[in-house]
């Protein structure tokens, strides 16, 4: 039997069936001996009874003619086609006894530079296919399979499945491909066939999949894994074309416990292996897999020769041609010639360099200077012709300065920058990046979003790949994912930021605690308390170790630790750490600085936990009033604060100005969040119980149904807040009559 159930036959043709060697969504493959003049054992694929739909033959003709087009050593040969008793087309293809590529590297521990040497065999193969006119569209290790000929490693690649030709038909059945959906293998798929665009994927998607499969060989990983963020997460933010892909280097280095190993199948330890990755393999990998194919390699002989140019130290093509760069290649070129002109030439030298090394120094300092001035200058002009925009004389008549929003002023500012700094991709990538932090400040997410991608698409343009600024961009990026409920794209994007962080500044470093408390917060906010807590702490334990401690980043770290505890239950450890955390921007801050505003609340939620009603409203309002001084009346966070309010008049039993306060709360985060964001269903959980106790209780019913369907998406079974909800919405069902329908509820979050 199949894997599906299908009875195996014993013979189809002159083929006898031995075994199932795969069974994929078109048909299955057996292994078979040829019993006619020529003896031979061979792969037989068959359509699988009752998939033999015209789209499917139409397919599977598909392959069987790309394939026959087929002659290179680098590809499994097609021997024979035909069809069975009953009309199904089955084509006979050479038998390839092999390993998956990355499993036959890892298994035989191959060097980087055996790994490369076959990529590169692969590659050959997949050029022979293009000039044939054919796109594989499905290459993947599992597609690669390593053969051993005459004690040599030799890939083939298999499986053209769904291969598309590109000059012409291959085959007078029409071969459908839906616009819409994507087809291929989703964590080696380009993006073009990903948003489903399939009628325009052209032999560019191949080298898309090329630089995933260079990728996993190199540091062991993928540069996305689809399985650990969802499927269609995946395909939609591949289809974007905004992923942000972390460099092989990067990546391997945020690997932690695993670094080991990866390293030893490659017969190296994980600081050689780190070094080896950094520089060219980065840059080669990444211009394989640049989301926009035209600014891809053209072809896979122009990925090989990158390759080839970096093993013989001479300067790539995926790299910004610096001086230095090509001089650090000619040196590791002609390291004997190097070696003998600089012992001919040091003794002249010496004396010289010894006399003019505090002119050079002071010269590149005064270089420096002049560039940073530079850029200083430049943004201050841009900013200033940016309110030039809106002089009055400008227009025929003038405008009132009310009438301009900041919203207006940084979407004015934002287009500028892209038309006028078209060609000045740092400094369009710097004032994107301030526009955007910007844009996150004031709530505007989506609009902060735009932006920062913007910023990082020009800053990997223009940086090196371990620039400081482009991960300040990836870091605000993950900020608003982190905003947004996007919780595997802000975990992406601070990891990458602290891999980076700790290479550079070290693990006890300010830069590397402030990602920790980054990363606490978004663990927070995905109800993973206790793992918040390990954040903060750690994070807290840097600061007060550092010798240059910063005592606003301890303070705002102290919260996020007594945020963590609070969600725990555990109010009296969170007390201490808010009243620290107060202290301390009081102390730095003066009054109502903004920072403030959040210290009070928090204290103020601590408070209200441990039902001192008064104390919590306090505080709040003393939040209220910075808020009001700093704040959009319309700001996310001033709906929260009223939601925190209106909750704390309700336990007071003010319930008309409980509803009030709800209310307006509920309004401003329809207006300014998502429809399943999780701050939605706070307010929407209190604003049920306010209803519920003035009477309503159908507008409870409602209001709790929607906080339920809202939590129940985001949150993990069990969470407090989701049993919360749905004890609430139980209770209230049980009172009205319908207790077959609490029972449902309470069997679906409350039980187990």
């Amino acid at each position: 039997m199949t894997a599906s159930g299908a009875p195996v036959p014993d013979r189809i043709g002159p083929y006898r069936i031995l075994d199932v060697l795969g069974e994929g969504g078109m048909g299955v493959v057996y292994e078979a001996d040829e019993t006619g003049p020529v003896r031979r054992r061979v792969a037989l694929k068959v359509i699988r009874s009752g998939f033999a739909t015209r789209e499917v033959i139409a397919r599977f003709d598909a392959e069987r003619q790309a394939m026959a087009l087929m002659d290179h050593a680098g590809i499994a040969k097609v021997l024979a086609a035909g069809a069975t008793e009953n009309g199904l087309p089955y084509v006979v293809m050479e038998l390839v006894r092999g390993m998956p590529l990355t499993t036959y590297c890892d298994s035989h521990r191959l060097t980087i530079a055996q790994r490369v040497d076959l990529f590169i065999q692969v590659c050959h193969a997949v050029q022979h296919a293009h000039q044939k006119g054919v796109i594989h569209r499905d290459l993947k290790p599992s597609n690669i399979l390593v053969v051993e000929e005459d004690g040599e490693p030799r890939p083939k690649i298999i499986d053209f499945g769904i291969a598309k030709a590109v000059g012409g038909r291959l085959t007078e059945n029409t071969l459908i491909t839906h616009v819409g959906v994507a087809l291929g293998t989703a964590a080696y798929m380009s993006p073009e066939q990903a948003d489903g665009s399939a009628l325009d994927v052209d032999t560019r998607a191949d080298i898309y999949s090329l630089g995933v499969i260079l990728y996993e060989l190199l540091c062991g990983k993928l540069p996305m894994d689809p399985e650990q963020m969802g499927y269609h997460v995946f395909l939609a933010g591949l289809a974007s074309r905004e992923w942000l892909v972390p460099l092989p280097s990067v990546r391997f280095a945020g690997l932690e416990y695993e670094k080991t190993t990866v390293a030893h199948l490659r017969r190296t330890d994980p600081e050689r292996l780190q070094r080896d990755l950094a520089g060219d393999f980065d840059w080669i990998v990444l211009h394989a897999l640049e989301p926009d194919r035209a600014r891809r390699y053209p072809t896979a002989n122009a990925l090989v020769l990158d390759l080839q140019r970096s093993r013989m130290d001479e300067p790539i093509a995926a790299r910004p041609p610096s001086a230095a760069y090509r001089v650090g290649k000619f040196v590791r070129r002609h390291r004997a010639g190097v070696a003998a002109a600089s012992l001919a030439l040091s003794a002249l030298f010496v004396s010289t360099v010894l006399a003019t090394v505090g002119l050079v120094r002071a010269r590149r300092a005064e270089e420096r200077a002049r560039i940073e001035a530079m850029a200083a200058q430049s943004v201050t002009d841009f900013v200033v012709g940016l309110f030039g925009v809106f002089d009055p004389e400008q227009f025929s008549a003038p405008v009132p300065a009310g009438d301009i929003t900041a919203r207006e002023l940084l979407a004015r500012g934002a287009e500028r920058a892209r038309v006028e700094l078209a060609e000045q991709p740092e400094e369009r990538g710097r004032i994107l990046h301030t526009i955007g932090r910007a844009y996150l400040s004031l709530g505007l997410f989506p609009d902060a979003l735009e932006q920062l991608k913007d910023a990082a698409r020009a800053r990997e343009a223009a940086l090196a790949p371990d620039a400081d600024e482009r991960f300040d961009t990836y870091y605000a990026l993950g900020q608003v994912f982190r905003t947004m409920g996007e919780w595997a794209m802000a975990d992406s994007m601070f990891r990458l930021v602290l891999t980076a962080r700790q290479q550079r500044y070290g693990m006890g470093s300010d830069e590397t605690s402030v990602v920790i408390g980054a990363m606490g917060l978004l663990r927070w906010r995905m109800g993973e308390y206790a793992a918040a807590e390990s954040l903060f702490s750690e994070a807290v334990r840097l600061h007060d170790a550092s010798q240059q401690r910063d005592d606003l980043r301890l303070a705002r770290d102290l919260s996020g630790l007594g945020i963590a505890y609070w969600s725990q239950g555990r109010f009296a450890e969170a007390e201490p750490n808010m009243r620290r955390a107060l202290a301390l921007r009081e102390a730095a801050l003066g009054p109502y600085h903004p920072h403030l505003a959040s210290a009070n609340n928090n204290l103020g939620a601590i408070y209200y936990s441990l039902a001192r009603y008064d104390d919590a409203l306090r505080h709040y309002e003393r939040t209220r009033e910075i808020y009001e001084r700093t704040l959009d009346p319309d700001h996310p966070n001033m709906a929260s604060l009223l939601n925190n309010i209106g909750e704390t008049q309700w336990k007071l039993g003010r319930l008309a100005e409980a509803e009030s306060l709800l209310r307006r709360s509920l309004t401003i985060k329809e207006t300014r969040l998502t429809a399943t964001d999780a701050s939605l269903a706070v307010t929407l959980h209190a604003l049920g119980g306010v209803m519920r106790d003035r009477g309503d209780t159908r507008s409870a019913e409602s209001y709790w149904r929607r906080a339920l369907d809202i939590r129940a998406a985001k949150l993990q079974p069990g969470d407090r807040n989701l049993v919360e909800t749905a004890r609430a919405l139980a209770d209230l069902l049980r009172s009205t009559g319908r207790g077959a329908e609490a029972a449902s509820i309470a069997r679906r979050y409350l039980e187990g």
